[in-house]
């Protein structure tokens, strides 16, 4: 079975690695040359176009960054409807909005292509060792045919229902991940203003009821270490938030704490934070109140 394999980034990159590891014949695009290079270092075959790459593939991946850059890809002159053959699965495993993803399986159904939605979580530790949660949306038929490629990448995979069901399934989590982070900032810069050792927050807080995801990973490994290179990046969080305020619009469903967390993170990337983790969003309220969140 031949894989192709289209956006080859900060995510992209180990999976793929992981796809070659596991024997499959991979074909690899991506606008960063060095990026395909290393790939093909690695044993993947090179394609010029995303036309080209899903000519030579069985089944497509993309792990791309918005809605606007998968269209591309997926509808361009060179892009993966124009080279795919009938039968070919496509599996989108960009973090997009539901609604896109109706319309692009639409497209590919009236062109004989399977299609499927398939967000993960897990960050680039999940992406490296292999163990991404993936969050399916799309047919039994064209789950059953991708599943072994699905079982190299995650551990846990969740068939939640049909095409665009992931992606659902996907902003919830961000969202509610979004949320949690700016909350975090907010309190561990709170309790380091009235006197209280960061590292003391960190060991009550993680044993209490105030513990998350967004606590228990980002303060220690992230914050404490003064260390921001992105496991997931604030612009991309940004993206997520807003991906999850339009569809609530589209669905007249009111989002408070949304709004008011995304616009924490437009605050970070005002300061061109943008690029950092998506822990660096405590930087604007440490510089507001003079302290540092460190251990």
């Amino acid at each position: 079975m031949n894989i192709g394999f289209i956006g080859i980034g900060t995510m992209g990159k180990p999976m793929a690695l992981n796809i070659l590891r596991a024997g499959y014949a991979l074909t690899v695009n991506d606008v960063s040359e060095q990026a395909v290079q290393e790939l093909v270092q690695q044993g993947a075959q090179k394609a010029k176009s995303p036309c080209e790459c899903a000519r030579q593939s069985d089944i497509v991946i993309t792990m791309l960054p918005n809605n606007a850059i998968v269209g591309a890809v997926l509808q361009g002159e060179n892009g993966i409807f124009a080279g795919a053959k009938p039968g070919t699965c496509l599996i989108d495993m960009s973090s997009v909005s539901p609604g896109f993803t109706q319309k692009m399986a639409k497209c590919a159904k009236e062109k004989g292509l399977g299609y499927i939605d398939a967000p993960v979580s897990g960050g680039v530790k999940g992406a490296t060792e292999g163990t991404l949660t993936i969050m399916v949306g799309g047919e039994q038929e064209d789950i059953a045919k991708v599943r072994p490629v699905l079982e190299v990448l995650g551990k846990k995979i969740h068939h939640v229902g049909s095409v665009s069901s992931g992606d659902a399934v996907k902003l919830v989590n961000n969202l509610l991940l979004g949320i949690n982070m700016a909350a975090v900032a907010e309190a561990f810069t709170l309790g380091t203003k009235l006197g209280i050792k960061p590292q003391t927050l960190f060991d009550i807080i993680s044993a209490s009821s105030g513990n998350s995801y967004a606590l228990s990973s980002k303060i220690p490994n992230f914050v404490f270490k003064n260390k921001f290179a992105p496991g997931f990046a604030i612009d991309l969080q940004y993206k997520d938030l807003e991906l999850a305020v339009q569809t609530a619009k589209e669905s007249k469903v009111p989002m408070m704490l949304t709004n008011v967390a995304q616009q924490i993170f437009e605050q970070a990337r005002a300061k061109g934070l943008g690029k950092e983790d998506i822990s660096a969003v405590i930087k604007p309220m440490e510089e507001l109140l003079g302290i540092e969140v460190r251990n």
